[in-house]
């Protein structure tokens, strides 16, 4: 079993910054992508960013240039770097994590959430 635990977040103001860490600890043996998602009231979960075990980044295009997603591969831990951060940015955000634990299981594991709020 793989937990995910999330660390950042809270209330800023448009244009402002904020960073988000995941912490994964469990039966890992490797974790093919680390990935930070996010939900806003009444709409349904997205991606918002992934970075391989290779290194490689996507990003949902409504936060290219504004967010990075960053890791400590061997620590199990990745980030998320928001800035110019706007209203509808507002949501839950998750991270996630794939990967390998033992024995070829595959597992799916994703944070327990937490709050970002952009005011206006």
């Amino acid at each position: 079993q793989v937990q995910l635990v999330e660390s950042g977040g809270g209330l800023v103001q448009a244009g402002g910054s904020l960073g988000l860490s995941c912490a994964a600890s469990g039966n890992i043996f490797t974790i093919n992508a680390m990935g930070w998602y996010r939900q806003a009231p009444g709409k349904q979960r997205e991606l918002v960013a992934v970075i391989t075990s290779g290194g490689s980044t996507n990003y949902a295009d409504s936060v290219k240039g504004r967010f990075t997603i960053s890791r400590e591969y061997a620590q199990n831990t990745w980030y998320l770097q928001m800035n110019s951060l706007k209203p509808d940015d507002t949501a839950v955000y998750y991270c996630n994590a794939r990967g390998y634990s033992d024995y070829d299981v595959v597992f799916d594991s994703w944070g327990q959430g937490t709050q970002v709020t952009v005011s206006s």
